[in-house]
């Protein structure tokens, strides 16, 4: 079988790989760019672990394909921090307690600040029903989402 030769952009990096064509994004961000972030939690979609933006659009990575990268931008946990300095909401998380085992932090992350990119000022509900994607066995959601509301908070009036 032959490989597929992919140029993407990974957190603001232009990146280039080869990959199978079956092979998933999650399984080239990890195995190809050791981006080991975004976490395989089912391999279905269902649990939001492995939650990742291209261009713009929440995905989850195991759905799609390492050949379907070419040309897109994504953005993976890895780039919500800026160098050393913490995203507002990585610091809220830590602040609330909003992370346990770590499986499904990286994701609950990346669909947060894509929820707060397209909506700065969620209800609660909003709020729930966009991260309702990502599973939480540990946590019990409701330091996630606190910590979601306080980072939109802090957001907007930084702004």
């Amino acid at each position: 079988m032959s490989k597929f030769h992919v140029s993407t952009t990974v957190n603001g990096d232009t990146v280039e790989y080869l990959c199978d064509p079956r092979e998933t994004l999650l399984d080239c961000l990890r195995d190809k760019l050791n981006l080991t972030g975004a976490k395989e939690g089912c391999g279905t979609g269902d649990c939001g672990a492995c939650s990742v933006t291209v261009d713009g659009r929440l995905v989850c990575s195991c759905l799609m394909l390492g050949v379907e990268a070419d040309g897109k931008q994504i953005e993976t946990v890895e780039g919500i921090a800026e160098g050393d300095v913490l995203h507002p909401l990585q610091k809220k998380f830590i602040e609330h307690a909003a992370l346990q085992c770590g499986i499904c932090t990286p994701g609950i992350l990346v669909a947060a600040k894509s929820l707060l990119e397209k909506n700065p000022n969620p209800t609660e509900e909003e709020t729930r029903y966009w991260l309702a994607g990502n599973l939480c066995r540990c946590t019990g959601y409701d330091k996630i989402i606190r910590a979601v509301m306080e980072t939109a908070e802090e957001l907007r009036e930084a702004s």
